[in-house]
């Protein structure tokens, strides 16, 4: 006498719920799952197990052992497998795409902000499953394949470059290190911001920013007509060297901030400020070339030092005034990367110390990606009538001049 498979089964759950009630719900589940793959794979091979049959697609090759977790606990299942036909249980390809969609909410939690522990406390209070905080971690590394394809996108015509760097603590070789994230925002032709790409290294030595900047010629960027930044040794030999004769714009914000370190006395500090800021806001470079020289006398005895610095440094941030009013308020100063870095700063307050390279760059350029919503499709509303074309000026030096639109 022949026994129904199907009806053992299924006389053996009843039997198991009827012992253990709701505490062999997990095993009762364990065991109906198991034997539904079984119904799958003789339907997909075309015959039941040792039939013999012309109808016959394939044939059986075993079981392959995976554990699922699930809100009734841990399951462990025999997945069947064949031979000569492709198969793979539907249940378990729904359980996966469900798996992939929880473990993607929880490294977008992470990228957000959240902690490593409170991701976890969240999973368990919602799903009913026990993630390790190192879980955690490596979930968010299913980001990394859109997260670099995001990084090597195309570019194209970029009339104006703004580079800035931020620190943050990562473990390398065994010891905590301050790592530097490179990150580069362009302005179109048609006045749209776009954070072009972003990058970790160890430090802003001009290798690194040589990489960096070398890497974003290779995508594609042409066309850069000015370039914003600080005056780091390592970015400026690096931006002598990738962009040989494109004008350098130094931040006005960080000239301000480096001028005090020259005022001998902190009386003078107020004064001073407002004496730099007057050039800055100067109408034209001829008015603020003269504002600038009275600027040097004024200050030639009482603070030498100052004076000196004064006459070096600040002609560097006075090339945005060979631009139409309307450009310069926006390509002054890198601070329109602030914002940006308030959204990296606001995420790696909560990490506090990466633990490689890799995950602070995957945090970051989420935080980058994640601000196409509103700050990416921002625009110079002033770019968008405006066109720069650069000419010479009777003494050979590179000028702006507007075009129709």
């Amino acid at each position: 006498m022949t026994h129904d498979p199907e009806s053992t089964a299924l006389d053996h759950v009843l039997q198991l719920l009827a012992d253990q009630g709701f505490d062999g719900m997990a095993h009762a589940i364990q065991i109906l799952l198991n034997e539904a793959m079984k119904l799958e794979r003789a339907e997909t091979l075309g015959a039941d197990p040792y039939q013999r049959t012309q109808a016959r697609r394939g044939h059986a090759n075993g079981f392959k052992p995976k554990t699922v977790n699930s809100r009734l606990g841990q399951l462990q299942l025999q997945v069947p497998q064949t031979r000569g036909v492709e198969f793979y249980p539907s249940a378990l390809e729904r359980g996966e795409r469900s798996e992939r969609a929880l473990k993607l909410a929880v490294a977008e939690m992470y990228v957000q902000g959240v902690s490593t522990r409170k991701v976890a406390e969240i999973t368990r209070e919602l799903c009913g499953l026990d993630v390790s905080s190192s879980q955690v971690s490596r979930t968010a590394a299913l980001l990394d394949e859109e997260l670099q394809q995001w990084r090597s996108r195309p570019l194209g015509r970029t009339p104006y470059l703004l580079v800035d760097a931020r620190y943050e603590k990562v473990r390398h070789g065994g010891s905590v290190v301050d790592c530097a994230v490179l990150v580069a925002v362009g302005i179109t032709p048609e006045g749209k911001r776009s954070v072009l790409g972003v990058s970790v290294s160890l430090s802003e030595a001009e290798v690194h920013w040589r990489e960096f900047f070398q890497s974003l010629i290779a995508r594609g960027m042409h066309g850069v007509e000015m370039i914003v930044s600080d005056a780091h040794e390592g970015l400026a030999a690096a931006r002598r060297a990738s962009f040989a004769g494109v004008p350098w714009q130094r931040c006005q914000f960080h000239l301000q901030q480096n001028a005090m370190q020259y005022v001998p006395k902190i009386d003078m500090r107020k004064e001073a400020a407002a004496d730099l800021r007057s050039v800055f806001n100067a109408t034209d470079r001829f008015e603020a070339d003269r504002l600038l020289d009275l600027l040097v006398k004024k200050y030639q005895q009482t603070a030498p030092r100052f004076a000196a610095w004064l006459e070096q440094a600040v002609p560097e941030g006075l090339t945005v005034l060979a631009l139409p009013a309307a450009y310069r308020r926006r390509l002054r100063t890198s601070n329109v990367l602030e914002r940006l870095n308030r959204e990296i700063k606001r995420r790696t307050r909560v990490a506090t110390l990466f633990p490689h390279e890799a995950s602070l760059l995957r945090l970051a350029s989420a935080a980058f990606q994640a601000s196409v919503g509103d700050w990416l499709l921002g625009s110079f509303d002033t770019f968008v009538s405006l066109r720069v074309r650069p000419s010479l000026s009777a003494r050979g030096q590179r000028k702006w001049c507007t075009a129709p639109g």
